[in-house]
């Protein structure tokens, strides 16, 4: 039995070729497929240009598991049928990184799946589906816990002197930027989301600053007040993946021991290590 299975963002794309028979594993990166902004062609071109010269083994495989950022339940048939027509395998499944992160996390017993990256999402996970799902709504109107909204509430507080003295200093000397410079990055530029994500390695060196943490645990308390609160379902334990939830653990703890969740949370960088355990134990 040989299978393929992907975590895929619009930046990147990981990918992991298993040969449960011989007990050979092969991992590879490729650019980010995101069928809403990609053509068939250009995801073809991705596939077969970018994996197979990475991975050869994986044009014969027996199933293919691919999980996509931003996959709409509209766009499943469509990206099936392009992984059909490349991999011809026994087994092909497309579904969204949602449910990735909650097989992952989870495996097949039930919990609250939570994706805390430059975006936020989270999901009501039965041990099979996601039953429920809280709509993230984007920076601007939602995507709490969220890197992107954890820096616009940062920079908004730094730039309104909320913070101790010598911080604004020390961010703009350190990342090269004026204010003026911050406010074109927002309001002009491309993918602010991404920006205000990117100073998350600033606060995180900051959280010796008691107001500096204190914003990163009051996203957090929003996520789990906007979002978790929505299931209905304290008693189960609630799980991360992603680099704002890694990163920051200490604080995701303390927010949901304060909202009244269960504290011992268990955060991963990336799912894939979880996807490879689920696919393999499910065979």
């Amino acid at each position: 039995m040989k299978i393929l299975i992907a975590d895929s963002g619009s930046t990147k794309t990981d990918w992991c070729f298993i040969d449960c028979t011989k007990g050979i594993k092969q991992t590879a990166k490729t650019q980010g497929i995101n069928p809403f902004y990609m053509t068939d062609e250009g995801i073809e071109a991705v596939l077969r240009n970018e994996l197979l010269t990475a991975i050869p083994d994986a044009a014969k495989v027996d199933g293919v598991y691919f999980y996509g950022a931003g996959l709409r339940p509209e766009m499943v048939g469509r990206m099936t049928k392009l992984l059909d027509d490349v991999f011809g395998a026994n087994v092909v499944e497309a579904a969204n990184d949602l449910l990735g992160a909650a097989r992952a996390l989870f495996q097949q017993q039930e919990g609250i799946a939570c994706i805390l990256g430059t975006g936020s999402n989270s999901g009501l996970y039965n041990g099979k589906h996601i039953v429920a799902n809280t709509p993230p709504m984007g920076f601007i109107l939602g995507d709490e816990g969220s890197g992107a909204v954890l820096g616009k509430l940062f920079l908004g507080a730094l730039c309104k002197g909320l913070l101790p003295e010598g911080l604004l200093e020390d961010f703009l000397n350190q990342t090269h930027q004026t204010v003026a410079d911050i406010i074109d990055a927002v309001y002009r530029k491309p993918l602010p989301n991404r920006y205000l994500a990117g100073v998350a390695p600033f606060i995180h060196s900051h959280l010796d600053v008691p107001e500096v943490e204190k914003i990163v645990v009051d996203n957090f308390r929003n996520f789990f007040q906007r979002n978790l609160s929505q299931y209905r379902r304290h008693d189960l334990q609630v799980r991360a993946v992603g680099s704002i939830a890694y990163h920051f653990k200490a604080q995701f703890e303390m927010a949901a021991r304060q909202e009244g969740f269960n504290s011992e949370i268990i955060t991963e960088k990336s799912p894939l290590a979880g996807l490879v355990d689920y696919h393999v134990n499910v065979l």
